[in-house]
């Protein structure tokens, strides 16, 4: 999220440091920081927002509450810190909630005669700061609360909408099938059940996809007088799951998604209301308010239980302190500290939690390293694993190559519940399928491979109608596909060797392989006996260039004081099919360089 320095100093009353120092402070304590930008008098930082905070931290409020812990300077503004009630009551609006799951909580105002025009320089800047465009007073107003504090809101033109005897009627439900929406994007989307809508009810037609965008039938602008604002809260699983299938991903949508407290949809209405009025004039009508009863979640932590999992030494002050930075509610009895969690805080429910919070603002840096005690007996080694490793072992020593092949079939005992495509809808019962499907892809890439055989195995396990096991399978082209219980292959006992310890080859890489057709030539010379293969490769290397992919030596002998030596050249590309001309072509050209040797090519 984009965080505008001077924005969260709006927060303060003493200076804040250097957008770098706070950078720096935020990387070290709370966030990762992607960048730093100057945009004229001010600086913004890109604050990347680990999905466990998204709930409280998508907003400059959050940030500022961050740094105010972990600064230890005071915020001097806190539009959270006390409830302000929505009163009076609306005597023009009604709203109801098909599904209270899908919607906890929904609060809306009623505005009339309201004055919609340009926003003020302060609030354009604002919102232009962190890349957002300025569209009027009434829409900037409450995107400047969404980036505040964190509550999406919307507004809708009262005019717009149906009326019976001057009241208004707002349902939140999920949509029709086939219900469509132009949506202020000016795109239709094709609304069906599993998408939550904001419906005119007196009208029955949706002004709104809940928590992701507003409709065209309701749209603010110049002509608009009276307005409805919306703050509500809704299902976070219900938004991420129309936000994808509609394709439609907005900043209120993100928010929605790491789920919001409901308690603070009141505190962003009272805001965006005290605000329009301000920017936009007009008088409040009214509220209404359908609340979700606030869960109170206290936490019960000791000092010695914090020192215990972080392994430090902190004092009871010295955690009290940083409670106290915090702005945490709590009591203290000796070095237990009882806390009552602020609403907005979903993520602070357990004592661990707690304590986390407590590490990182003490600084995770300054936990003393400890190293690890000596084991009191000799680690156990798993038998099962052992044994794996010592066929895999003895099987490669053999010249067999490891494959791992799908799990899934076309047949067996258990079908899978999320099947992964239309064809393979089970479970296998045996190795041998994939197995003798691998061995045939490779049995035509042997000479690209450089090798003189294909033997395959696998170690995996297969399931029957009520159990699963492990099995080992073979297949070479000398011998046919088998396969046998881990258990029953006829080797040495497994061995407790330390795995940790072994030594592993690093020099080997991996490359891309290519998709297209590999093209094979043979070519053999005559050479004086002194010559050797690896000078006439360095040749045919040179010549070939990076098409040739492989070179085997398969034939060597001597006959009247020359040696015979004769190759397998294997050329492909990487990005289309070789032709028969441009493989001869490098044939011709390694010829002819080979024969300027005074070498003999047959």
């Amino acid at each position: 999220m984009k965080i505008s320095r001077n924005w969260l100093q709006s927060f303060f009353d003493a200076e804040l440091p250097s957008a770098e120092k706070l950078a720096e402070a935020l990387t070290f304590h709370a966030f990762e920081i992607e960048g730093v930008e100057q945009t004229g008098n001010d600086a913004v930082l890109e604050v990347k927002i680990t999905p466990n905070r998204g709930h409280d931290c998508l907003s400059h409020r959050g940030i500022a509450k961050e740094l105010s812990a972990i600064l230890n300077v005071p915020l001097a503004r806190d539009s959270l810190s006390a409830h302000q009630p929505l009163t009076p009551d609306s005597n023009t609006l009604s709203v109801t909630i098909e599904n209270r799951e899908l919607c906890p909580a929904y609060a809306a105002a009623v505005i009339k005669g309201v004055s919609v025009g340009s926003s003020p320089d302060w609030l354009k800047e604002r919102l232009e700061s962190i890349g957002q465009r300025s569209i009027n007073n009434v829409v900037d107003a409450t995107n400047y609360v969404m980036f505040e504090l964190g509550q999406p809101l919307h507004a809708f033109d009262m005019g717009k909408m149906a009326n019976k005897d001057g009241m208004y009627e707002i349902v939140v439900r999920n949509a029709k099938k086939g219900e469509k929406l132009i949506a202020l994007d000016g795109k239709s989307y094709e609304l069906s059940p599993e998408h939550l809508c904001i419906v005119d009810a007196v009208a029955d037609a949706p002004i709104g996809i809940a928590g992701i965008k507003g409709g065209k039938p309701a749209e603010i602008n110049q002509d608009t007088h009276d307005i409805i604002i919306e703050s509500a809260n809704f299902n976070a699983v219900a938004i991420r799951k129309s936000a994808g299938s509609l394709k439609l991903r907005t900043d209120a949508s993100v928010r929605f998604e790491h789920e919001l407290a409901p308690g603070l949809t009141a505190y962003g209405l009272f805001a965006a209301v005290e605000l329009i009025t301000k920017v936009a004039g007009g008088t409040l009508e009214g509220f209404f308010d359908i609340y979700a009863e606030p869960e109170e979640h206290m936490i019960t932590l000791f000092a010695s239980d914090t020192n215990k999992v972080l392994g430090t030494n902190l004092t009871v002050p010295e955690i009290e302190d940083i409670l106290k930075r915090f702005g945490f509610s709590y009591q203290r009895e000796g070095e237990r500290f009882t806390m009552k969690v602020p609403f907005e805080r979903l993520d602070l429910r357990i004592k661990e939690d707690l304590i986390e919070e407590i590490g990182r603002i003490a600084g995770f840096d300054k936990v003393p390293a400890t190293e690890l005690g000596v084991f009191s007996k000799k680690p156990e080694i798993n038998d099962s694993f052992s044994r794996s490793e010592n066929i895999r072992q003895e099987l490669v020593s053999k010249g067999y190559s490891e494959v791992i092949t799908s799990v899934f079939s076309k047949k067996g005992e258990q079908a899978v519940q999320n099947k992964v495509d239309s064809v393979k809808s089970f479970l296998r019962t045996t190795l041998l399928e994939g197995l003798t499907e691998s061995y045939e892809k490779n049995l035509h890439n042997k000479e690209l491979l450089g090798i003189e055989e294909v033997k395959l195995f696998e170690i995996g396990v297969v399931w029957g109608k009520d159990s699963e096991e492990t099995l080992i399978g073979t297949i070479s082209e000398k011998e046919k596909a088998a396969e046998m219980p881990l258990e029953k292959w006829d080797s040495p006992e497994p061995t407790h060797f330390d795995i940790l310890s072994k030594d592993f080859d690093i020099s080997k890489y991996y490359k891309p392989f290519s998709v297209y057709p590999f093209a094979l030539r043979d070519i053999a010379l005559f050479v004086p006996e002194e010559t050797t293969s690896e000078e006439i490769l360095v040749i045919i290397k040179k010549e070939a260039g990076e098409l040739l992919v492989r070179s085997t030596l398969f034939d060597e002998f001597k006959k009247e004081g020359k040696i015979s030596y004769a190759y397998h050249l294997v050329f492909q590309s990487m990005g289309k099919t070789l032709s028969d001309e441009e493989v001869n072509k490098i044939m011709e050209k390694i010829s002819v360089s080979l024969g300027a040797k005074g070498w003999q090519v047959r």
